[in-house]
């Protein structure tokens, strides 16, 4: 009884849900689409500074979200529009062939997180004037090693 009573207590705090859903063993597609997101960026950053592609993929396998890896690629290739330099870019494109080649993320993943992407090219490109030419460096630079399909490099909107 004791023990409930004190679960009901910590289940009341807002802040320590999170912490209490790993605790208690919540995870994969339970967890919020929001901390989803969250972590995938925080994935993300993280590999652009270590450079460590076994820990990113490690962290992306921690989070259980197969169906949710589309937001991984989205997030990925936004990152490199949004970013400077050409570091980030063979960086991404060498966590998501990494990724293709295991396994991690499917083609239907890759695809849809590409698809994203093109679908708000217009947008993004408010924020960052030089997508477009970004977009179609990057998209060549996957097809050529393998990690997207000719359709899919086919389907990058042009200027």
């Amino acid at each position: 009884r004791a023990a409930l009573d004190r679960a009901a207590v910590l289940l009341r705090i807002k802040r320590d849900v999170n912490r209490l859903d790993n605790v208690w063993g919540v995870g994969g597609g339970q967890r919020p689409v929001k901390h989803l997101v969250k972590e995938m960026n925080l994935l993300l950053r993280e590999y652009l500074l270590s450079g460590e592609v076994s820990e990113a993929e490690r962290c992306l396998r921690a989070l259980e979200v197969p169906h949710f890896h589309h937001e991984l690629v989205y997030e990925a290739v936004v990152m490199v529009l949004e970013g400077s330099g050409d570091a980030p870019v063979t960086m991404m494109v060498t966590l998501l062939k990494v990724l293709w080649e295991t396994g991690l993320v499917t083609l239907d993943q890759m695809n849809r997180g590409f698809q994203r992407v093109y679908a708000e090219l217009g947008d993004i490109s408010l924020d960052v004037p030089l997508a477009h030419g970004l977009l179609e460096r990057l998209v060549e630079l996957c097809f050529q090693r393998g990690i997207i399909t000719r359709a899919l490099r086919d389907a990058c909107p042009a200027r």
